[in-house]
């Protein structure tokens, strides 16, 4: 019989890709910001690169004590950055934040249940489980 392979846990693999995936739409988003030469330049580039690197770096915090709050804290941010875009960019602006942070909360509640469902079946199969 082929040895079974150690799934890894799906909630921070969901939520991880949730959190990378917001780094590059920040990324584009502050482009855009850049060039439609609304705001200054240097604010503009440290809140927006400053969120991505923030953004990043809590990707490779979930599944850590406390790094799914710092999602949360981060998706906060990102909503109250949202409000500062331009008037011509806000709505829609708004509108990705608010898909992502909707989201975020499925990847927790998914990825939390998907991990109880194959911790009961290992349970249940103890000859199917990974060493």
């Amino acid at each position: 019989m082929p040895a079974v392979r150690r799934k890894r846990p799906a909630k921070p693999q969901f939520t991880q890709t949730i959190l990378v995936l917001e780094a590059f739409v920040v990324l584009f988003a502050t482009l855009v910001v850049h060039g439609l030469r609304t705001y200054p330049t240097g604010p503009v580039w440290a809140v927006g690169g400053g969120l991505v690197v923030l953004l990043l770096v809590a990707s490779g915090w979930v599944g850590r004590p406390g790094g799914y709050v710092v999602g949360w804290v981060l998706q906060g941010w990102l909503l109250a950055a949202s409000l500062l875009a331009p008037a011509g960019a806000r709505d829609l602006t708004v509108i990705t934040v608010v898909v992502f942070v909707a989201l975020w909360a499925v990847a927790l509640r998914l990825g939390g249940r998907i991990d109880r469902e194959r911790a009961e079946y290992d349970a249940a199969h103890p000859a199917d489980a990974a060493p």
